[in-house]
């Protein structure tokens, strides 16, 4: 794994004992769990069944899980899927999935959480930690192209 391709990671697991270190975000998804680096620079691999939750952050120090970030408290402004996940262990959490097939992944689901400046910039979701997942809706439709607004008349042509 190349240094400069690595991200800051912080693993939360259903035994609530959380795992901070790095991944290659190219090749982190193994068939058999998450590879890991500790900042001790040894290398892991988590089983998907112990994992919660990868939350991509901006540093270590910044708060894992906001409590008051999980969810949406009205429509998201980004485009993609609305999604509610609920996890194994009853907790909630909304995300924003892209609007495309092609980045769907075979073990999980990669959302962008309802705060994206907090520290949790995304969160890689493995399908076995959840109970429930819903789309509560498309935001931004292909289907829908937008009104391109119309020209004001009031400005004078330049050769008239």
């Amino acid at each position: 794994m190349a240094a400069s391709t690595n991200k800051k990671v912080i693993v939360r697991r259903f035994d609530r004992e959380t795992v901070t270190g790095y991944v290659n975000p190219g090749t982190y998804l193994r068939p058999e769990g998450v590879e890991l680096i500790s900042a001790g620079g040894s290398l892991s691999v988590l089983p998907y069944a112990d994992v919660k939750a990868v939350c991509f952050v901006r540093d270590f120090d910044g708060a894992t899980h906001d409590p008051e970030q999980r969810l949406f408290h009205a429509r998201p402004k980004m485009d993609g899927l609305w999604v509610r996940m609920l996890f194994r262990d009853g907790e909630l959490m909304d995300g924003l999935l892209p609007n495309s097939l092609l980045e769907m992944d075979s073990s999980g689901f990669t959302v962008v959480p309802p705060n994206p400046s907090s520290n949790n910039q995304k969160v890689f979701v493995p399908k076995g930690a959840l109970r429930e997942f819903h789309v509560l809706a498309v935001i931004g439709s292909p289907l829908r192209p937008r009104k391109a607004k119309a020209a004001p008349k009031t400005q004078l042509e330049l050769f008239e």
